[in-house]
């Protein structure tokens, strides 16, 4: 069965309450999630440095002018940045300082990604964002999914908890990009025929992702395929010091992929959205953009007109040096 008809039913099965639809046999999951954690004790003790603490405002060098725009983080310990010990090497801080320059206005992060954090974990970092309607974010950012493949998630319920998390933050008037399930085929120490389970369940789970996604009106971005290849190729520089979590140049390179994305659904984004056609853009029945953007690096992904999405290559930019954050002026509780 193909890629795209896998994610439609994990998909279809999220919406109509379905929650036995399995990626991969019970076994094989079961001898993954061993070798993971063995992969994490195999350098470093397993133990990574807790992810630094980022919220605050960047940008201050834009002050004065138009109000901050509000930046939140939400999901597992990528979204939160571990692996790495200075705030300015997190994803959150990385996507708030290339915000902060491309929209010439401050930001104010605020991070609730819980290291460890499977999808159901979701709506309870939803209901703490959304607890004072005065501070709704302008934007936020998901990156969940490997712990749910770890920890043997059924993929209709983890796109279920997704599809929910971004509804209820579309309908609070936040705009909304997912950084899709990663490429667990690229941790060093998982070997075959592992590493090629790996990276089926997680890729097959990012294409369901896109799909319940962009339904709800939200944007995806394909890190699998991006970090894949040159995770490989450079293991030593894009993983962290526990050989699991990426390093500071791991999370500068997912960032570098989301940021386009980010500034996009914010208007501040200079290319438009006309397709490219020598850069393989398109519009495509939305199961078949979800298969076919796992498999490109930082490959965006839109509603259009129902059934039909957007495919889209961004041009990166190079992310300016990241300060430490000004602590905001008033302390979220």
């Amino acid at each position: 069965m193909s890629r795209a008809r896998v994610a439609r039913r994990i998909a279809a099965g999220a919406a109509y309450g379905g929650g036995s639809l399995g990626l991969l046999g019970a076994a094989a999951v079961g001898v993954l999630l061993a070798e993971m954690q063995l992969a994490k004790r195999s350098v470093g003790g397993g133990v990574a440095p807790l992810p630094p603490a980022a919220d605050g405002l960047y940008g201050r060098g834009y002050e004065g002018g138009a109000e901050p725009l509000r930046l939140a983080l939400l999901g597992d310990s990528t979204a939160a940045g571990q692996g790495v010990r200075r705030a300015g090497q997190t994803p959150g801080a990385l996507l708030a300082s290339g915000l902060a320059a491309v929209a010439e206005r401050p930001v104010e992060l605020r991070n609730v990604a819980l290291p460890g954090a499977r999808s159901d974990d979701l709506e309870r970092q939803v209901a703490l964002l959304l607890a004072h309607p005065g501070r709704v974010p302008d934007a936020c950012v998901i990156m969940i999914g490997a712990n749910d493949v770890t920890h043997r998630m059924p993929p209709t319920q983890s796109v279920r908890y997704l599809s929910t998390a971004v509804r209820r933050l579309r309908t609070a008037g936040a705009e909304v990009v997912v950084g899709t399930c990663p490429d667990l085929g690229t941790i060093e120490p998982v070997y075959q025929p592992l590493r090629w389970v790996a990276r089926r369940a997680s890729r097959q789970l990012a294409a369901a992702q896109t799909i319940v996604v962009v339904e709800q009106g939200g944007r995806t971005v394909s890190l699998g395929d991006l970090l894949g290849p040159e995770f490989e190729a450079n293991p030593r520089e894009m993983f962290g010091a526990d050989n699991y979590h990426p390093s500071a140049e791991g999370y500068a390179t997912a960032a570098m992929a989301v940021l386009p994305t980010v500034c996009a659904v914010l208007g501040v984004w200079p290319e438009t959205d006309r397709l490219d056609a020598d850069r393989r853009e398109g519009m495509l029945p939305v199961a078949q953009a979800a298969a076919e953007a796992v498999e490109e690096a930082g490959t965006e992904v839109t509603g259009a007109r129902a059934p039909w999405a957007l495919l889209k290559h961004r041009r990166r930019r190079r992310l300016p040096s990241v300060q430490e954050p000004a602590p905001l002026p008033d302390a979220h509780p």
